[in-house]
């Protein structure tokens, strides 16, 4: 209750013109925008992905296979039940707590739960603001990871285009601007706007860009293992 006045009454900051006036927008208009976008461009995505298939390759679908397809999943969510994670221990580890920490830290933070409190009466459990900290801390130690990995690994840095840099840019912008503005260090009312945009310029991003393997990736790992285990009669893993 406590942290939830304060994180009511740290809102009262950004009162006052033309500052008060963008917040109220980029939280309501513009983020019903994102929000709309990000659930309208997965749907597309999908339904782009079974269209290109059912045209192109459906003899995919005769090979299919729940049993092979969660087989594979199961191992590739895993940490280190691949060979190929367990050949990258550094890279498996800095992957799966990056991922985690960036799915849990919006999700459970608990002036986000709020927002939504607010906006559609929907509530759920929240993680205290010092774990939030910790978890911001390593997403954004994650992006100078494989941002360092895609200037100084050849087998990466050959593979990787100026986009992939704004990717990383896009996804470590939200939780700088957060963390920002949470602790204070500058212009609280200014960095509250850009984290709000921050984050929804991530989430118009996630169907549109490379960043929707977070959608695509069980489909295609389905697909492995289902051709690697009914086909091949061999793992993937």
């Amino acid at each position: 209750l406590l942290s939830a006045r304060h994180t009511r009454n740290r809102s009262c900051k950004l009162s006052g013109g033309n500052m008060r006036e963008s917040y109220t927008f980029v939280r309501g208009p513009l983020a019903w925008l994102a929000v709309s976008l990000f659930f309208g461009g997965c749907l597309y995505r999908l339904v782009r992905l079974f269209m290109l298939v059912k045209e192109k390759e459906p003899f995919i679908f005769t090979y299919m296979s729940w049993k092979y397809s969660l087989r594979s999943i199961f191992h590739w969510i895993i940490p280190f039940g691949t060979v190929n994670w367990r050949r990258h221990p550094v890279l498996t580890v800095v992957t799966f707590v990056f991922h985690i920490s960036l799915l849990i830290t919006p999700i459970f933070l608990l002036s986000h739960v709020i927002l939504v409190d607010e906006a559609l009466n929907l509530s759920w459990w929240t993680i205290p603001d010092a774990w939030a900290d910790v978890l911001t801390v390593v997403v954004i130690i994650g992006c100078l990871f494989f941002l360092v990995r895609r200037l100084t690994q050849p087998e990466v840095k050959f593979v990787t285009s100026a986009s992939d840099f704004v990717i990383l840019t896009i996804v470590a912008a939200p939780f700088i601007t957060g963390f920002i503005a949470y602790h204070q260090w500058i212009d609280y009312p200014v960095m509250m706007v850009l984290h709000v945009v921050a984050g929804e310029v991530l989430l118009v991003a996630m169907p549109f860009t490379r960043l929707s393997h977070m959608l695509l990736s069980p489909f295609t790992r389905a697909y492995m293992g289902s051709e690697f285990g009914k086909v091949r009669h061999a793992r993937d893993w």
